[in-house]
């Protein structure tokens, strides 16, 4: 699954640790999201979409 957590994070002016502690969780979790290397839970996504307030389809994008 791609995605664009960097670059929301880059419009935000935001660090991975500063995403990460603003939603529970390690810094090392968004790095591998960002990576592609971990698909995050759907509670997670959405929490992830909800705090850049656009809608998960903006964020990820599934590559089946």
């Amino acid at each position: 699954m791609k995605n664009r957590i960097k670059v929301f994070r880059a419009m935000h002016d935001l660090t991975q640790e500063g995403l990460a502690k603003e939603l529970g969780v390690t810094r090392q979790t968004i790095l591998a999201i960002e990576k592609g290397k971990y698909d995050p839970s759907l509670d997670l996504a959405f929490k992830i979409a909800k705090y850049f307030n656009v809608k998960i389809e903006e964020v990820f994008v599934y590559e089946g």
